[in-house]
């Protein structure tokens, strides 16, 4: 016991917490280009400001993901255990241009590319799988060969995995409940007692029943709430230095008959700082913003979350499910990339026709394609702008590098 208790003393306590993330952050982002892209959203927003109106297409106003890299999509659970590919991180959506998704998307798959080392060939050839994977989802007369469309190799290895995961793996790979007690360490770190006091507040104290309702074992409306235990969670990448805790949860003394408790995830909820449509209203709450756009994107998720406020701050709370997974694309093959290309499209494309009437959708899939050039399958508009990004991401990530070897943290 005294050499976990010696353990736990060097890990950092809250106000010695910042600085360790943001070393940590600009590790994580000087691994790799597509690491530091998936990291730097701020930039790719910027890049979108720095361009005229006219130089995109200008879809119509629905809720969008905002920050759609392929490390925000993969296989999602709802309260049920149905499992589906849909977009895991909501923090950025917002009511925006649809295309915007689509270019994060095809930015992402682009920096993949160049770290699996594939030939720009086949970069331009996940660009044509892109559009028309994105566009089958607005056309009537194909939308019938969606629940068809054969999942790629690295799709097929994340849902095998996520409908086979099962709590006992859940524990051991993130939260081990035999005692109960979150093991401390390099993913978990102690909380200060303001942070203890408020989460028992938030679930013991006054519990909301929007709690109660996101969770999969729904309990009833009278149900008491204890928190076993609970602690600062080191994770994400964009988002290391906001709140983030981890909780375990009981219900009406349910762990004592033998049922696993419940996990879950408190995220800070801030500002978005995707574009948004300047014309459309939104919740002014941060998380409830998040709650709003996760039920529009990805309903899945959505089912499961709920917007709250913790020792003041806006947060989005979240039970974890073992089999939500993200993808991992480091590594692709040439076939299966083209394929990923295509299929995470058509996901993102169904999450954005569901918003739309009929109409709406037909005469936005007419603009996309009236863009296509007679001579090539994608867009000029779209293989520009992944070049531009492309670019402008990689001197700044080799800035960024530069910078994190000789000790000064960006941000």
């Amino acid at each position: 016991m005294a050499k976990k208790a010696s353990g736990s003393a060097r890990l950092p306590s809250s106000d010695q917490r910042a600085q360790i993330l943001a070393r940590l952050r600009s590790l994580k982002m000087a691994r790799s280009i597509h690491t530091y892209t998936r990291g730097s959203a701020e930039r790719f927003y910027a890049w979108l400001a720095d361009h005229r109106s006219g130089t995109l297409p200008d879809g119509p106003a629905v809720w969008i993901g905002g920050d759609c890299h392929l490390g925000n999509l993969g296989p999602v659970a709802a309260k049920t255990g149905e499992v589906a590919v849909q977009i895991r991180d909501l923090d950025q959506s917002v009511i925006g241009n649809p295309v915007h998704d689509l270019l994060r998307l095809g930015f992402s798959l682009a920096t993949a590319a160049r770290s699996s080392d594939l030939p720009g060939i086949i970069t331009w050839r996940m660009v044509e799988a892109l559009i028309a994977g994105y566009e089958q989802a607005f056309d009537s007369r194909h939308r019938a060969e969606t629940s068809h469309l054969q999942r790629p190799a690295a799709i097929k290895i994340a849902m095998k995995a996520a409908l086979h995961r099962s709590w006992r793996k859940l524990d051991r790979q993130t939260i081990q409940n035999v005692t109960p007690r979150i093991p401390l360490g390099k993913r978990f770190w102690p909380l200060s007692e303001r942070e203890r006091s408020a989460i028992h507040a938030l679930f013991e104290s006054t519990p909301d029943s929007s709690i109660g309702a996101a969770l999969s074992r729904a309990p009833h409306r009278d149900a008491r709430m204890k928190v076993l235990d609970a602690a600062f969670w080191v994770k994400g990448c964009s988002s290391l230095g906001r709140r983030r805790f981890a909780v375990m949860l009981d219900i009406d003394d349910a762990c004592s008959d033998g049922h696993p408790p419940y996990l879950i995830d408190i995220k800070e909820a801030a500002a978005a700082k995707a574009p948004k449509d300047p014309g459309v209203r939104m919740p002014r709450d941060p998380a409830q913003r998040v709650l709003e756009g996760a039920r529009h994107v990805s309903p899945m998720l959505g089912s499961r979350m709920c917007a709250a406020r913790l020792d003041g701050c806006p947060v989005v709370i979240r039970e974890l499910m073992p089999q939500d997974l993200k993808l991992d694309a480091e590594r692709m093959s040439e076939a299966d990339a083209v394929k990923v290309a295509r299929y995470l499209a058509l996901v993102i494309g169904n999450a954005h026709a569901a918003q739309m009437d009929h109409a709406t959708q037909r005469a936005w899939c007419g603009e996309l394609r009236r863009q296509h050039p007679k001579t090539a399958d994608a867009p000029s508009w779209l293989w520009r702008s992944i070049i531009e990004l492309m670019a402008a991401h990689e001197e700044a990530y080799l800035e960024h590098c530069r910078r994190h070897v000789v000790g000064k943290t960006v941000r």
